[in-house]
């Protein structure tokens, strides 16, 4: 019995022999935490809000969390305080807020009208938001063109979520009959978005729009922006539909400037000792 309860030995807690010391992390790595975990909190709310048919503010909430999460990767990387504990939370976030909330938000809306197929499409986004984030992760590490960074392999999380929410957007201004028929057509578009996500369709990221902007255009640009913040805090349900619509009409477009792009820029050919590599690191990843 003394083994399974053996003294505590003061001597050597203070020591530090048996009790490695935790080392104190500097603010800039925690603040993007912060950030991250903000954001997970804004999309469990929008769950709360959709119980209580507050359908408005339920999408805000969403809004605020994809907002969120294009900030918090951005502080990190400026204040240099990226880390593999921040790159993990963020994922599980991503999930919560983009893969599960949405759909539950429909389906708490007008889903629940068609149980069995409306669940079905809540299960298939939350299913395709994982594997999407889960290939996202994956294709981070890989190496790419300039021109390809300009792209995502597949719909983003953040777009994916704010897409798939615009039955309820036009809802607001456009009334929508609630009844089986709408529901399974709904559900179909759940299913479509979803699609969107783990498929190889590029779409344009915009990551590299606006990196300089030209003297003459700052007045202007911000002159926009605040009258697109101004209108979108007072028309928001208007605003997102205009933008969703817009959004998904610009897939096929960018889809075909990739694949201009593609064949103006072929890959060039690998070196037998790098191909080698390659396909070492192809087994080890298959194994993983």
């Amino acid at each position: 019995m003394s083994d399974l309860f053996p003294p505590i030995d003061h001597q050597s807690m203070k020591t530090g022999r048996r009790f490695k010391r935790l080392r104190a992390l500097p603010f800039r790595i925690v603040l993007p935490n912060l950030v991250t975990l903000l954001a997970l909190c804004a999309g469990l709310t929008a769950i709360r809000m959709g119980l209580e048919q507050r359908w408005e503010w339920s999408v805000g909430a969403v809004a605020l969390a994809a907002i969120l999460d294009g900030i918090d990767g951005r502080v990190a990387r400026w204040l240099k305080g990226t880390s593999k504990f921040g790159a993990e939370l963020d994922s599980l976030a991503d999930f919560v807020n983009f893969g599960v909330v949405p759909p539950l938000i429909l389906y708490l809306w007008i889903l629940d009208l068609n149980q069995s197929f409306g669940w079905l499409a809540v299960l298939a986004f939350a299913i395709a938001m994982a594997l999407r984030l889960a290939r996202f992760n994956v294709m981070s590490e890989k190496p790419l063109a300039d021109w390809q960074k300009n792209y995502f392999t597949g719909m983003p999380a953040p777009a994916a979520a704010l897409s798939v929410l615009l039955p309820l957007y036009l809802n607001q201004f456009l009334p929508i009959p609630h009844d089986r028929t709408v529901s399974t057509i709904i559900a179909g578009y759940v299913v479509f978005i979803a699609f969107m996500m783990v498929s190889t369709i590029p779409t344009y990221s915009g990551k590299k729009f606006g990196a300089r902007v030209p003297r003459e255009a700052v007045i202007p640009l911000s002159v926009g922006f605040v009258l697109f913040v101004a209108a979108l805090i007072s028309y928001p349900m208007l605003i997102l539909s205009i933008a969703t619509l817009a959004y998904l009409g610009y897939i096929p477009i960018g889809w075909r400037k990739y694949r201009q792009l593609a064949t103006a820029n072929p890959p060039k050919p690998a070196e037998p000792a790098n191909e080698a590599l390659d396909d070492d690191e192809d087994n080890a990843q298959g194994g993983a």
